[in-house]
């Protein structure tokens, strides 16, 4: 009986409100950001948090900053997939023990994060040409540094960090990037998938809260 009576108009009428639903959220969605990202809309005192990184604000865009890779050769951050990024930031020609304790802490949580692992990546930035960093290597192997690891980073990326992507900007670039580098450079930074720098770790912050922090906006998000 209601199929008789409904008629061609109201079938696609219906189509076109399904079809409008995805559309209408990422204009709402986009229009949110947009004001969050001005300064106009404080979401996150709006809602609430229970993170326990420290929030970016505003959120830094990286889509348009000028990288290079270990080549030299230059590099767009829209070259990679879209993931959420850790990205560890390194200023001078030495990647010393903070720094390379730094990259192992990033290491051994991104291994903790198991089934969410392909959704994330690691990235080391430097402001000096990659090929131009030595790694201060420890006394003894450790975890993190195998015996014989080669000093120079990107032999102890390959030795060490497989799968971590080394990149270089300038250093006026990087200051952008890191502007809290001054006042403490004992952190590392999360990238989403769109290319925001939003949140920042500290080095004496618990494992385990960063993980949750993590599963948290995996959890929450397409990306």
């Amino acid at each position: 009986m209601s199929q008789a009576n409904s008629s061609p108009g109201t079938g696609r009428a219906v189509l076109l409100l399904i079809a409008g639903i995805p559309l209408t959220m990422i204009l709402a969605a986009s229009w949110l950001w947009y004001f969050v990202v001005e300064g106009d809309l404080d979401l996150v005192g709006t809602l609430g948090t229970a993170n326990h990184g420290t929030l970016v604000q505003p959120p830094r865009q990286l889509a348009d900053m000028p990288f290079a890779d270990d080549a030299g050769a230059r590099f767009s951050w829209t070259d990679v997939e879209p993931r959420w990024t850790m990205l560890v930031v390194n200023r001078g020609s030495v990647c010393d023990r903070d720094c390379e304790r730094r990259l192992y802490t990033t290491r051994q949580i991104h291994i903790a994060l198991g089934k969410e692992f392909n959704r994330v990546r690691r990235v080391m930035l430097s402001d000096q040409p990659v090929g131009d960093v030595r790694v201060e290597l420890p006394a003894v192997a450790t975890d993190g540094v195998p015996e014989g690891a080669p000093s120079d980073l990107s032999g102890f990326i390959g030795a060490a960090h497989n799968g971590l992507l080394p990149l270089s900007a300038t250093p006026d670039v990087v200051v952008e990037i890191a502007s809290e580098w001054d006042e403490n450079p004992a952190q590392w930074y999360l990238v989403d998938p769109a290319g925001w720098v939003m949140m920042r770790f500290s080095d004496d912050m618990s494992y385990k809260d960063i993980i949750k922090d993590l599963k948290f906006l995996l959890k929450n998000s397409g990306g």
